[in-house]
């Protein structure tokens, strides 16, 4: 996704009995560039560019957190390591704000890893009218001082008829994982629910809860196949009872 944009731009309606009603939506609409960023080893400083696409002028609050997996679910800590400037900016209308990204130090042995939450600070709405604020988050990975790779482990946890697939990363950097299949011996496909998050960080858990046909009862192995930030990923997975 770098070098493209994020964008995200809403409608409401309300419906009572029979009739439908719509109350004009005062548009709110920013872009972001990048969507990733990526700082180089021994680099702390670089920015991002945050663009007012609506006709009128909107205020946004930037803030740094430290994001962490543990067993499947993303946390987000605040964080001074890596400070954003300024943290409050008023955006005319089509003006792009860069917000400065400045790392107080590099990381030593394992990949760091952050998000960026712009959060829209809305201003009081016409009467008659719906304000929509947004919210937008950018992940930011900071390469250690020493080599970095993704080191993935892969199981399938099976519940009932509930499947759900593993990944142990005991490498130092992050892996980002795309078009997740797996595949039993007689060719049923099975993949993440929609919406599943991509990322394994290092040191990390992901859990990918599994959709599609029943497996047969004791398959005792799945093939695996995703798009990884190293290349493609081939290879059989052990399906185990869940703990």
């Amino acid at each position: 996704m770098s070098g493209k944009q994020c964008q995200l731009g809403l409608r409401c309606g309300f419906v009572l009995g029979i009739m439908l009603f719509w109350l004009p939506v005062h548009a709110q609409v920013l872009a972001v560039q990048p969507v990733n960023i990526f700082l180089h080893a021994g680099e702390q400083a670089t920015t991002l560019g945050v663009t007012n696409q609506a006709a009128t002028d909107t205020a946004v609050q930037v803030r740094a957190y430290v994001w962490t997996q543990k067993d499947g679910v993303d946390s987000l800590t605040p964080t001074n390591d890596l400070m954003v400037s300024p943290p409050i900016a008023t955006i005319p209308a089509h003006a792009t704000q860069i917000i400065r990204l400045v790392q107080r130090s590099s990381p030593a042995k394992k990949e760091g890893t952050y998000r960026i939450l712009v959060d829209q600070i809305p201003s009081a709405a016409a009467p008659g009218t719906i304000r929509i604020v947004l919210r937008l988050s950018i992940p930011i990975f900071a390469e250690p001082m020493v080599q970095a790779n993704p080191h993935g482990l892969f199981h399938v946890e099976q519940s009932g008829d509930k499947l759900t697939l593993v990944g142990v990363n005991d490498g130092n950097r992050h892996d980002a994982l795309h078009k997740i299949e797996l595949k039993t011996a007689d060719g049923i496909l099975l993949q993440p629910m929609h919406g599943s998050s991509p990322y394994l960080l290092a040191g990390s858990t992901q859990r990918w809860q599994l959709e599609g046909a029943k497996i047969a009862a004791g398959t005792k192995a799945l093939s695996l196949s995703a798009d990884g930030i190293n290349g493609k990923i081939h290879e059989q997975v052990s399906v185990v009872a869940a703990p």
